[in-house]
């Protein structure tokens, strides 16, 4: 039985939580503060900030840029529902682009379509690990520069233009033209959820590039602030002698990472470097192995961009969803656990509720027929590996 992507644990893990446990400290602290500045040099930022999930960092990001009613945000359609949930969230509106022909990736030009005198954000999706064209998207925002009317919010105002705030939960240790993202878009959102290359059990983090004007400090406390009901002291610094007392400027959340998360992401981080090559290996045996069969693969490293390699998707050519569907029934009675990434948002019924229909994105829908994820990760043996190229052979 090859299971899909159980989380890659270690007895260095295990044994950092049981040391954080013993510590006295559980809720954010110290091991919490080291992971941002692991998570900060790994993307060649100044900061980065740890939260409980991707989802979190990406909407405490929206309300650090005041984005609210009457602002639209633009998303891609083929995606997980994280990436464009939040812009309800914050009471703005989705608009939503489909993919580009015969492509996964967002089509740039109906983004460029896309943008009006009232859009404020774009949320690219590096799918699968694959950085997204950032040249192109920044190219496209700067074109439309003059479209751009900011609020009174002043990171709006040292920006200029359209943000574009990464939704890179699939692509931590990914770099594009040589660079790390994190450390391209404005600003960068991460997932370390149990199934992602680099996991804290549940946990995200923000990265973001300087802005001319605007003080890192400043965003760092303001995420604080965001993440912890607005309270100006963190239970850390309360413990000092005679800083007991704090104030609450503002009704805010709660979706802080504790220190028994940030622990397991400590020890991940520092083995970074192996388990990526170790996608790599795996990810370049499948090309090879799936080169003469009727299926179609993502290209994971060129010489622009070098994915995280975190999901491996096939489409099986000529097919349809039903017969998809079956392919995934056989695959799983040869001990194969294999996933679908994704349903187009449009197909989900909260999605629909919205207004969106699928038949207005169909490169998207086309994607998604006879799309069938393999199991990626790196509890995969050798063995394990052509064996899982041997059964998508036989279901062929």
């Amino acid at each position: 039985m090859i299971p899909f992507s159980p989380p890659d644990i270690t007895e260095a893990e295990i044994n950092e939580v049981i040391e954080t446990l013993k510590s006295g400290w559980i809720t954010t602290g110290p091991r919490t503060k080291e992971l941002e500045r692991h998570v900060a040099d790994w993307c060649n930022t100044s900061k980065a900030v740890c939260l409980n999930s991707n989802t979190a960092c990406s909407e405490m990001t929206l309300r650090l840029l005041g984005i609210g009613p009457g602002d639209e945000v633009i998303v891609p359609a083929y995606t997980y529902t994280a990436t464009a949930s939040v812009v309800n969230h914050v009471g703005a509106k989705i608009v939503m682009v489909d993919c580009e022909p015969g492509q996964y990736s967002m089509d740039y030009e109906a983004l460029e379509r896309a943008i009006t005198d009232k859009t404020k954000v774009v949320i690219p999706v590096d799918l699968f690990g694959i950085p997204a064209d950032y040249d192109r998207i920044f190219k496209i925002a700067e074109s439309k520069k003059a479209l751009f009317k900011p609020s009174s919010n002043e990171i709006q105002w040292a920006i200029g233009r359209v943000i574009v705030m990464a939704d890179a939960a699939h692509s931590f240790g990914a770099l594009y033209k040589g660079m790390p993202v994190g450390g391209i878009a404005d600003f960068t959102n991460f997932s370390f959820h149990a199934v992602k290359n680099l996991t804290t059990a549940e946990g995200g983090a923000i990265t973001w590039k300087d802005i001319n004007g605007i003080d890192n400090e400043e965003i760092y406390k303001q995420y604080m602030l965001f993440s912890l009901h607005g309270q100006n002291k963190d239970a850390l610094a309360k413990t000092k002698a005679g800083a007991w007392e704090y104030d609450i400027v503002g009704l805010w959340y709660k979706c802080n990472m504790t220190d028994i998360h940030a622990a397991i992401g400590l020890s991940q981080i520092k083995r970074y470097d192996g388990i990526l090559k170790r996608r790599k290996e795996i990810i370049e045996y499948w090309d090879n192995a799936f080169k003469n069969m009727p299926v179609e693969t993502v290209s994971h490293y060129t010489a622009e961009y070098s994915s995280s390699g975190h999901l491996y998707p096939i489409r099986l050519l000529g097919k349809c969803e039903k017969e998809r569907n079956k392919f995934i029934e056989k695959m799983a009675e040869l001990g194969v656990s294999t996933n679908v990434h994704y349903t187009p948002l449009p197909m989900h019924t909260g999605y629909r509720k919205l207004g969106f229909d699928i038949k207005d994105y169909p490169n998207a829908y086309e994607q998604y027929k006879n799309v069938v994820t393999l199991p990626l990760h790196t509890k995969l043996s050798d063995d394990d590996v052509a064996y899982v190229a041997d059964c998508v052979r036989k279901c062929l």
